[in-house]
């Protein structure tokens, strides 16, 4: 088995700047039969350019189409694939190599990102920009708050999969292993718990006001709510939930 060298190979920053680019619009072609692999070929096009030969080259022409095949994984943690198989490109590891990578990586890489973004970090900034719109920010604020502060973790988490992919090559588990993913997830629902906890209160008194002729249809909906996410308990995801009721604070900060 051929193991990457200790110290990467030179990868150019423009070439860098390319593959992440690329990496925004790696779902632009995804369909069911072979998932984001024509994407992840998309996206390592340019460090393909590097082969012996170059672009066009047979090699260039093998590795491309190579990539071209099945691979499911989440698409915030792809680079850090996209990173360790341009590595591997590069390196010359055997095809059987890769192919066995392209093979085990896809599961890892999902419910990592599932948990550290769809339930940990969309609920979080959902929640903020929630708290956002109890504190008396205008509807564009709200959609703001949310956008920067979302955008500011999943670019954060392309740009840092893409460097640590590169850097351990087909070894992905060390970067696997790092804190943020090991611990982010759960470290991310307490604070979702808590942000949610000190916003939904702040949000409803900012719907009802100084005022009480509402009180009492306002707490009924509120235990009518309660009610309705017991019992969606494992029949839904803590994202889908989050973005429907930010959606519904967002739309009555409109109309009303």
């Amino acid at each position: 088995m051929v193991t990457p060298p200790e110290q990467a190979p030179h990868l150019g920053l423009w070439t860098r700047v390319a593959i992440l680019s690329r990496l925004l619009a790696i779902q632009g072609v995804w369909n069911y039969e072979t998932m984001l692999g024509n994407g992840m070929a998309f996206a390592l096009e340019p460090a393909l350019r590097l082969l012996p030969g170059g672009k066009g080259g047979e090699a260039y022409r093998a590795a491309l189409a190579r990539h071209t095949g099945y691979f499911n994984a989440h698409p915030y943690l792809a680079g850090l694939a996209v990173g360790a198989l341009a590595r591997a490109e590069l390196d010359g590891a055997p095809a059987e190599q890769i192919e066995r990578f392209r093979t085990a990586a896809p599961g890892p890489l999902g419910s990592v990102g599932d948990r550290l973004v769809w339930a940990g970090w969309l609920p979080l900034c959902s929640s903020l920009a929630l708290l956002g719109f109890g504190l008396g920010m205008s509807p564009a604020g709200v959609v703001l708050l949310f956008l920067i502060s979302y955008n500011f973790g999943h670019l954060g988490l392309r740009i840092w999969g893409l460097h640590a992919g590169w850097r351990h090559g087909l070894r992905m588990a060390q970067a696997l292993g790092t804190p943020i993913l090991r611990q982010g997830p759960p470290h991310l629902a307490r604070a979702t718990a808590f942000v949610a906890g000190v916003a939904l209160p702040v949000a409803a008194q900012g719907i009802i006001g100084p005022g009480r002729a509402w009180m009492g249809g306002s707490l009924a909906a509120v235990a009518v709510g309660a009610l309705g996410i017991t019992w969606l308990h494992g029949r839904a995801e803590g994202w889908r939930l989050a973005t429907v009721v930010l959606a519904a604070f967002v739309l009555y900060s409109v109309l009303r």
